[in-house]
C-alpha cells in the first residue's frame, strides 16, 4: 500500500509538472482522457442548463401515457462523433428539431465553463449537424505547427488558430490579402511564414520594400524582383501590369472554344491552361504600403498615382493571370488619399495583428466582420505574433504564427533558390546578389578623450 502511494504522488506531481511546463505533453498523456470523461458524463445535464434540449416529441408523451411509462425528459443534440486531437476534441453534433446553429454558437462560452475546457468554437457543417471544437489548454501560447499539413498549390500553412486548427493561406481561394498591425506586432514574421512557406512551390515571388530593403532583401535568393524604392516601385508594377496583359493574350490564344470541347475544358484563367503553357503564378509582397501612397510634392503625386492605380488594377484583374497580393501596413485608411479604399475592397483576406486604435481594426474589419474589431483592438502587446484573421464571409479567428527567425527564413530561401523563376518581363528588377559591395558603416562623431 505504502509504494502505491508513492506511485499515485509520483504520478500526480509528474501531471502537475507537465501542465505547468509542457502543456501540451499534459493533454495527450492525461488531459485528453480526463477531458472526454467530463464531456461523456456531464453532457446530458450541461446541454439542459444552457438550453440547448428540447421536450420530447407529442408521440413518445403519448405512448408513455397509453403504456403507463415516465414521461421522457428533454432530449439533448445527439453525439455523432467524438473525435481526439493533439490539442483537443472535437464534437459532432446533430441538433434536433427546432434546434439552430447560433444557438449552440452563442452557449460556447457557456460550454468552455462547463466542460473545464480553455476554448470552445462551433461551427455548422451542414444543415442541423454543428461541430464543437474545444481546446484542452491555450494553443497560441507556444504554437507548435502539426508534423503533417495539408499543403497544396498555392496553399500553404502560415499560423496555428485559437482552436487548434492550421490557418493556411490559400490563394486560389482568396486571391489577394491584407495584413495590418502596429510595430511589433508581429507583422514581419508572418511575412517571413508566408515567404518560407511558399520557397518550396513553383511560385514567382515579387517584393516592393520601400525601407531600403531591410525586411525582404536578406530574402533575395528566392525573388524574381524586388524594389527598394518608390520610384522602382512604379516601374515594377507598370511591368506585372504589362505582364498580366500578355498572360491575358495567352489565355485568348488556347481558349478553345469550339464544339467539341467541354464547357469545363475552355480556359478562363491561368490554371485552366495545359501545364506545359501555364505561366508561373506571381505573388507580389508589399512591405509597408504607406511608403507607396505618401507624397511632398507634385512629381512625388505623380508617382503616388501611378502606384496605386496600378496595385487597382492587379487587384481587380490579377486573379485569372496569377498574379495575387499580399499588402501589408501599419494602417490602410482614406487619409492615405484617392484610390486606397477601392484597393482595400478588392482585398478579400484580412488580418490584423495588435492595432493602437479602433479605427486601425475598424479599417480592416469594419465592412466585413464587425464582431472581429473588439477582438484585434484586445490583443495585449506581450503577445506579439497574435492576429485576428478573416474574410467576406464574415467568419473570423485567432491566429497566431510560429516565430521564424530571419536566419531560418532566409536558410529557407537559399534552400529553394533554384526554383526562382526567370520572368522576362521582370528581368530588370531581378535582384543582383553577386555585385553587391559591402556598405560602408556610417560616420559617428565620438567625443574628446578625457585629459
Amino acid at each position: 500500500m505504502m509504494w502505491l502511494t508513492v506511485a499515485l504522488v509520483l504520478v500526480v506531481a509528474a501531471a502537475g509538472l507537465l501542465r505547468w511546463r509542457r502543456p501540451a505533453w499534459y493533454w495527450m498523456t492525461f488531459g485528453v482522457t480526463l477531458a472526454a470523461l467530463r464531456v461523456l458524463v456531464r453532457y446530458g445535464s450541461v446541454m439542459d442548463a444552457c438550453g440547448l434540449t428540447v421536450p420530447a416529441p407529442r408521440w413518445r408523451l403519448t405512448l408513455a401515457r397509453m403504456t403507463n411509462r415516465p414521461i421522457p425528459g428533454p432530449r439533448a443534440p445527439r453525439i455523432l462523433r467524438l473525435r481526439v486531437t493533439r490539442t483537443g476534441l472535437v464534437l459532432r453534433l446533430k441538433l434536433r428539431p427546432s434546434q439552430d446553429a447560433f444557438d449552440v454558437a452563442a452557449s460556447c462560452d457557456r460550454l468552455r465553463h462547463s466542460f473545464a475546457l480553455y476554448g470552445v468554437t462551433s461551427r455548422e457543417v451542414r444543415s442541423g449537424v454543428v461541430e464543437l471544437r474545444m481546446t484542452g489548454y491555450d494553443v497560441l501560447k507556444r504554437v507548435q505547427m502539426p508534423a503533417r499539413v495539408d499543403t497544396r498549390p498555392m496553399r500553404v500553412p502560415v499560423a496555428l488558430r485559437e482552436d487548434g486548427a492550421v490557418h493556411y493561406r490559400d490563394y486560389r481561394t482568396v486571391p489577394h490579402g491584407l495584413i495590418l498591425g502596429a510595430t511589433e506586432s508581429g507583422k514581419s514574421v508572418y511575412q517571413r511564414n508566408v515567404v518560407a512557406a511558399l520557397a518550396p512551390q513553383r511560385v514567382a515571388l515579387v517584393g516592393i520594400d520601400c525601407k531600403q530593403g531591410v525586411e525582404l532583401f536578406p530574402l533575395a535568393r528566392r525573388f524574381s524582383a524586388l524594389a527598394d524604392t518608390p520610384d522602382t516601385a512604379a516601374e515594377l508594377l507598370d511591368a506585372l501590369v504589362s505582364h498580366m496583359q500578355d498572360v491575358y493574350q495567352l489565355i485568348r490564344a488556347e481558349q478553345r472554344i469550339t464544339a467539341d470541347v467541354p464547357d469545363a475544358d475552355i480556359a478562363a484563367d491561368i490554371w485552366s491552361l495545359p501545364e506545359d503553357l501555364r505561366p508561373v503564378p506571381i505573388v507580389v509582397m508589399v512591405d509597408e504600403v504607406a511608403e507607396l501612397a505618401l507624397f511632398a510634392t507634385k512629381e512625388d503625386e505623380k508617382r503616388r498615382d501611378r502606384i496605386i492605380t496600378a496595385l487597382v488594377r492587379l487587384a481587380q484583374l490579377g486573379r485569372a493571370a496569377g498574379i495575387y497580393l499580399e499588402i501589408c501596413g501599419q494602417r490602410f485608411g482614406s487619409e492615405l488619399g484617392k484610390g486606397i479604399t477601392m484597393l482595400r475592397a478588392q482585398l478579400t483576406g484580412r488580418t490584423a495583428h495588435r492595432v493602437n486604435d479602433e479605427s486601425s481594426a475598424n479599417m480592416a474589419f469594419g465592412d466585413i466582420a464587425p464582431d472581429a474589431v473588439l477582438a484585434a483592438i484586445q490583443i495585449p502587446t506581450d503577445t506579439p505574433g497574435v492576429a485576428v484573421t478573416g474574410d467576406s464571409s464574415g467568419g473570423w479567428a485567432r491566429i497566431r504564427a510560429p516565430h521564424t527567425s530571419l536566419r531560418h527564413a532566409v536558410n529557407v530561401c537559399n534552400r529553394h533558390a533554384d526554383l526562382t523563376p526567370d520572368l522576362p518581363a521582370l528581368a530588370p528588377f531581378r535582384p543582383a546578389l553577386d555585385t553587391l559591395a559591402p556598405v560602408p558603416a556610417p560616420a559617428i562623431e565620438s567625443a574628446p578623450a578625457a585629459a
